[in-house]
């Protein structure tokens, strides 16, 4: 025990330590920079094994990508209207440690003239929605993916490589686990391409539910008064616009 409280003490001082190089280096490129927490130069660190020189990039091209993509500061519905339109995505609930949690329909989800720009615009959001639902000290969220009724008409590589991409370049340590249920055999074609694609830490986070076991797997994660109702918990979607 004492071991154990010695180690997560080191460790501790090495990120504190690592943390204040990373600020010096980010705040001489970049003095908007200043504006970050170190908990959030935490998350960036920890998805680059520590390495400041990494970190520190990777962080820079997120306030580069920031400052064009998110001009204003936030996404307005005005601007993922299709995307809303197409009521896929709801946000309530929490599992066990206090963890945010999004729901997808994935079946609902089509191509539309917005392309995969909205599509991004709309990840963004729910981003920014599923973090001022945070409670103090949490970082992570848990997404829900439920593909009952998904067909060839709902795939769209560019959108789950998109979708993918901003995970793990530009909001790391966030995703906490995907857990992917009533996945049809005809989604695993989509998934053999798209999974080379992603990095190994994402990839471990994604968990395929047996669609035997879809209720008794989360609960492990997830009370059933937290659980939607369409998995067999007693919570209604609540659509993500009026969460």
């Amino acid at each position: 025990m004492e071991n154990s409280m010695a180690i997560k003490k080191q460790s501790f001082e090495i990120e504190k330590t690592k943390i204040g190089l990373m600020r010096i280096l980010v705040e001489k490129q970049d003095p908007s920079s200043k504006e970050a927490d170190d908990s959030t130069l935490r998350r960036f660190l920890r998805s680059r094994d520590l390495d400041v020189e990494k970190a520190s990039n990777m962080f820079l091209k997120y306030l580069n990508w920031k400052r064009t993509f998110v001009p204003n500061g936030s996404i307005s519905p005005t601007e993922i209207r299709h995307e809303l339109e197409q009521n896929k995505m709801f946000l309530q609930g929490s599992d066990k440690k206090g963890r945010p949690m999004a729901v997808v329909l994935a079946s609902r989800h089509f191509q539309h003239e917005g392309g995969v720009e909205e599509f991004k615009r709309f990840v963004v959001y729910l981003f920014d929605k599923i973090f001022t639902r945070m409670p103090p000290g949490q970082e992570k969220f848990i997404v829900i993916g439920d593909l009952k009724g998904w067909g060839y008409a709902n795939s769209d590589i560019r959108a789950y490589l998109a979708a993918l991409s901003l995970v793990q370049d530009y909001y790391p340590e966030r995703l906490e686990k995907l857990f992917i249920v009533h996945a049809p055999y005809i989604f695993m074609t989509a998934w053999k391409m798209v999974c080379p694609l992603i990095d190994q830490k994402t990839r471990n986070k994604i968990i395929f539910v047996d669609k035997k076991s879809v209720k008794s797997t989360l609960l492990e994660e997830i009370e059933e008064s937290q659980l939607p109702e369409i998995l067999g918990g007693k919570l209604p979607l609540v659509p993500i616009q009026n969460s």
